[in-house]
């Protein structure tokens, strides 16, 4: 008895799971269709690409780091104005300069590998490419 009440429980239970995979996969939307549905009005379509999610991301990121860059090297600045002579404020002083301007080094490089990858992953349409190509030649020829 036990026995059959385990084939039967498992039969159920493949039946429904099956029921459940094709009611599930009738009323599933494809991937497209399931981002535009949750896109709200003024979003960007593209998550990659010069107008992509990722990229403004990374850019705001990346601008904040650079803000926060400039601030401490200011903030350096006035440290090492303010020392008076003493050897170790002007030691601090000097090392918050050389690290923000580390800082500020790495922020620019990263800005230029991020936007260079996102840009180069992002499938690029040829009226764009090739616009952007002739601009550049006719900015070398003026």
């Amino acid at each position: 008895m036990k026995k059959f009440t385990k084939n039967v429980l498992q039969i159920v239970t493949g039946v429904c799971t099956m029921i459940s995979l094709c009611t599930g996969k009738a009323m599933a939307l494809t991937v497209q269709e399931g981002a535009e549905a949750a896109r709200a009005d003024g979003m960007p379509a593209e998550l990659i690409g010069p107008d992509g999610i990722f990229t403004r991301i990374t850019n705001t990121a990346l601008y904040i780091v650079g803000i926060l860059s400039v601030v401490m090297l200011v903030w350096g600045g006035l440290r090492y104005i303010m020392s008076g002579g003493d050897s170790k404020k002007v030691t601090d002083a000097k090392n918050t300069i050389l690290y923000a301007i580390l800082g500020l080094i790495i922020s620019f490089l990263a800005y230029a590998i991020v936007n260079f990858v996102l840009n180069s992953i992002a499938p690029a349409s040829e009226p764009e490419s090739t616009a952007c190509l002739l601009e550049t030649f006719s900015h070398f020829l003026s």
